[in-house]
């Protein structure tokens, strides 16, 4: 592929428990973000979303990149990291200042956000993001752009997303020891969101489930904002792990079984199917092999599912997600390619659900086109976007520096994630 020449190219890199995959993309002539290249590698180095192998994991992502620089023919220095571990928790950051009926500025809404950010109290924890959800004028929400408004008080909500620091500080020292510099680490749900909700879905209300390897993320949309998330440390890779155990076979064995013939949903006829498997023995041992049912498969599965989508239902109540008719849920991540599994969870969590695939950009493979790389995506749409970020190592962009007690927390919490790994 002909190199873009001078054009901006956006790299995303979603470095997950299973796999590491990158994306190459720049705007076309139509005005649309287009892929020029794509890379992926087996991940070795990562454990529920932390760093456990910090060499592994450079090797990991160096060859990712550079397979995706070969499919560009364009070589990359600056990429948008997608960060899902680190214990992450959200909370929303509402403040409010009097203008006695003048006509709002842009330095008011400035001098109300560095307000906001000062409001900020992380609990030792890293801010990852703070972006301004919406405006209130004189207590009336929805406000979207209040400069050139008349207000008596002003208000913003600010949405924030923390993080602990350590996980955060090595997932970037891995990055950069791969020769490439971190624009901006970012949530995985925000970009997960970003990739497969609509902005109607975000406005109404919608959960977003990321079955992922290791790590299952919910995250609460309302109002067209992210209200709250939560991280349960259990994934797709953990039913990949009983497979294994209960027919005593290897994991690559068990990844293959269930990919082929795995499926949330049980069918009659699946007693009938046989599957052939080939036991895990010690070397130099013989093993002629062996023969499992479908149908065992499927309870082996179901049994993980019904653990998985048991915290998930918790995690909702948690987060105060009610049951309203017509809220559902938005159900993607590479768990989210399972045979059958919409219909398992819709019925395990009694609500509307869909697989959420990823969308806005022209000319994604195939084969990077399903649940699995939803977060990717989202990541090349969140640098090419780059929503106003007032803080935190996800920044994308921000207002000036402020002082007060909780900035000075906040800022040397920055500095120790700059310079402490």
């Amino acid at each position: 592929m002909a190199a873009p020449g001078k054009r901006t190219l956006i790299t995303a890199v979603d470095i997950g428990s299973w796999k590491i995959s990158a994306l190459i993309a720049c705007l076309n002539d139509a005005g649309e973000l287009e892929v020029l290249g794509t890379g992926q590698r087996e991940s070795r180095g990562v454990r529920r979303g932390f760093i456990a192998d910090m060499e592994r994991t450079e090797m990991a992502i160096r060859e990712t990149v550079e397979q995706a620089e070969r499919v560009a023919g364009s070589n990359i220095e600056d990429v948008w990291v997608g960060f899902s571990g680190g214990n992450q928790v959200s909370d929303v950051v509402s403040v409010e200042r009097a203008l006695g009926g003048l006509r709002v500025e842009q330095t008011d809404i400035d001098d109300l956000l560095e307000l906001g950010r000062d409001s900020i109290d992380p609990g030792g924890k890293v801010v990852l993001h703070a972006q301004p959800a919406c405006y209130t004028i004189n207590g009336n929400e929805g406000v979207r752009k209040p400069e050139g408004m008349h207000a008596d008080r002003l208000g913003v909500d600010i949405h924030v997303v923390m993080a602990d620091g350590a996980p955060l500080a090595n997932m970037e020292a891995c990055v950069r020891g791969a020769y490439l510099n971190v624009n901006a680490i970012i949530a995985a749900p925000l970009a997960t969101g970003m990739a497969c909700l609509s902005e109607e879905e975000r406005d109404l209300g919608v959960a977003l489930v990321e079955l992922g390897a290791g790590v299952t993320n919910v995250s609460v949309y309302a109002g067209g904002v992210l209200l709250g998330m939560h991280s349960i440390p259990m994934g797709a890779s953990d039913i990949t792990d009983d497979i294994a155990s209960a027919f005593g076979i290897r994991r690559s064995q068990a990844e293959r079984v269930k990919c082929f013939y795995g499926s949330a949903m049980q069918n009659p006829r699946d007693f009938r199917e046989m599957i052939e498997i080939v036991p895990n023995v010690a070397e130099g041992e013989r093993s002629d092999g062996g023969k499992i049912t479908r149908a065992a498969l499927v309870a082996v599965i179901c049994q993980r599912l019904d653990q998985i989508l048991s915290r998930v239902n918790e995690a909702l109540k948690e987060l105060g997600f009610g049951a309203p008719a017509g809220r559902q849920v938005v159900l993607t991540g590479g768990g989210a390619e399972m045979k059958g599994i919409a219909d398992y969870a819709q019925g395990a969590l009694g609500r509307t659900v869909r697989i959420g695939r990823p969308r806005g950009l022209a000319a994604l493979p195939e084969a990077h086109a399903g649940p699995a790389f939803a977060t990717l995506v989202g990541l090349a749409l969140y640098g090419h976007i780059k929503p106003l970020d007032i803080g935190g190592p996800g920044s994308a962009g921000g207002s000036k520096g402020s002082g007060g007690a909780k900035g000075g927390l906040w800022q040397r919490l920055m500095h120790a994630l700059k310079t402490n790994y």
